[in-house]
């Protein structure tokens, strides 16, 4: 081999074993969530005393079509009146602030403690709203939900109680998903999802490691969030932040798996590839913000190595996409010098890798789900999207690590709750701009690579390299024929056999 050659295979192999490093703690996961099934938290406890009051703050930003929604949904929430405050915290520059306000003054006619609460700044983004709020919050206790939730009428009852162990700051419910049938598009990420809170923070939670609030659906002690440091803006992902601030400090964490708050999910792709860019940026300006204390602390062991895999994971994505770029010339070397002898490390380091995703998935839809068996389908594709993310997520790697400022992006809302619902033509829509033209040519790239490798009869490979070709064409073709089409035929679930 030339000099050329041994850069390039030692390159793919070691992202390869790097890659298959990581699909090993997944598995580590479900180990963690399986063998700790006992620890799952009991009903919630009577109430000893005097119900404590009650604060739940809403941060909104241009969120015209859910707001009322939302608002309706609050305010039927099952706690008593004189206890309970409802924050509107409104940073909207359109005509949401009309909608808005208008709800509020409604609901206040009706006899509801709410408050409309509008900056003219978005000083801070949606960590700034939370603190402004805070600072004017009566409840000793603060629930947080996004635009795009509707809580249940009993969330207080089956999550306050907790709080009488004097240790615990946060009581974080599972997301749900009120239109995951909507598209293939929704069906994916509600698996994705499914298996972050059953496995991710199940799993965490059950076996003494720190996981993290989500932004929305969670309950705070109101007093540890200015003592845990408050509501920070230096990263994308404030919740991150300040979950891990005040883990180290020693306050308890709980996350109820069977307390679901249901949520719409983005119907569409360049939506949902912002708020996947959003979350991976802002993790990764968490691990460069706190892994060094967390390692540097007197955490157990354990917990330091399960915070080290929580914060690093998203540099997968990087790795991903150089693996992307190598494969082709991989496969060439490989078949010019005996690929079978090859394949003996190439396939078990890519099953290690790739193995461990769709266990983790089918794990997660048989502990939540009856007809677990039929969502199996999705599971495939699922992982092509996770591949196909990868462009979009290593330039959220790279500007965290290169420390490139950019906005809060809010991921567009539309009201979606059924398949008959309509987002075509509505406001909010993702700009497409260069990214989904590398993803197709990613796409094309991985088509060639698939008639090489049928070309030379190198059969092993082609399942990994359709879910690449699959993955990265998918992505690609449909931010662009959404935004200049609009069309929503192309998200149909019928288009992988779905109802």
């Amino acid at each position: 081999m030339t000099l050329l050659e041994t850069f390039i295979l030692g390159s793919y192999f070691f992202i390869l074993v790097i890659l298959a490093f990581y699909g090993w703690h997944r598995y580590y996961l479900v180990y963690a969530y399986m063998k700790n099934k006992d620890r799952v938290p009991g009903p919630p406890p009577a109430w000893d005393g005097p119900l404590p009051p009650v604060t739940i703050q809403l941060p909104i930003f241009n969120e015209m079509y859910v707001v009322d929604r939302l608002l309706q949904a609050t305010v039927k929430i099952d706690y008593p009146r004189e206890l309970l405050e409802i924050q509107v915290l409104d940073d909207s520059t359109d005509e949401t602030v009309e909608v808005a306000r208008a709800a509020c003054e409604r609901l206040v006619s009706q006899g509801f403690d709410v408050k409309y609460i509008h900056r003219t700044n978005r000083y801070g983004f949606k960590a700034g709203a939370l603190d402004a709020g805070l600072k004017l919050a009566r409840g000793r206790f603060v629930a947080i939900f996004d635009a795009d939730f509707i809580p249940s009428e009993d969330f207080l009852q089956k999550t306050i109680p907790y709080f009488q162990d004097e240790g615990i700051a946060l009581v974080q419910a599972r997301w749900g998903h009120v239109n995951a049938d909507y598209s293939l598009l929704t069906r994916v990420q509600g698996i994705l999802l499914d298996a972050h809170f059953v496995l991710e923070h199940g799993g965490r939670n059950r076996a003494g490691h720190f996981f993290n609030f989500n932004g929305t659906a969670g309950v705070w002690r109101a007093s540890v969030i200015p003592a845990a440091g408050g509501w920070q803006h230096d990263t994308l992902t404030e919740d991150l932040d300040l979950s891990y601030r005040a883990q180290l400090l020693g306050w308890k964490f709980m996350f109820l798996p069977h307390l679901v708050a249901p949520a719409e999910l983005p119907v569409e792709m360049n939506a949902f590839k912002s708020q996947q860019h959003r979350w991976a940026k802002g993790s990764i300006q968490v691990c460069l913000k706190l892994l060094p204390k967390i390692l540097q602390s007197d955490l157990p062991f354990g917990v330091k190595a399960e915070a080290f895999f929580h914060l690093t994971a998203n540099f997968n994505y990087l790795l991903m996409s150089l693996l992307s770029i190598l494969m082709f010339p991989s496969m060439v070397i490989r078949y010019n010098m005996g690929w079978y002898e090859m394949l003996l490390i190439d396939v078990p380091l890519f099953f290690a890798a790739t193995a461990s995703v769709a266990n983790f998935y089918v794990v997660s839809q048989r502990e939540l789900y009856p007809d677990w068996k039929t969502r199996l389908r999705y599971v495939p594709f699922l992982m092509s999207i996770g591949i196909g993310l990868a462009v979009n997520n290593t330039r959220a790697v790279l500007e965290a690590l290169f420390h490139h400022e950019s906005a809060f992006a809010r991921t567009p809302k539309y009201g979606i709750e059924r398949g008959s619902d309509e987002w075509v033509g509505k406001k909010y829509r993702q700009a497409v701009a260069v990214q989904p033209l590398i993803e197709i040519a990613l796409g094309l790239y991985f088509t060639m690579t698939v008639f090489y490798a049928l070309a030379n009869g190198i059969y092993g490979t082609l399942p990994f390299l359709v879910l690449f070709q699959v993955g990265f064409l998918y992505t690609g073709l449909l931010s662009v024929i959404q935004q200049f089409g609009g069309s929503n035929v192309v998200l149909s679930t019928q288009v992988a056999g779905g109802k």
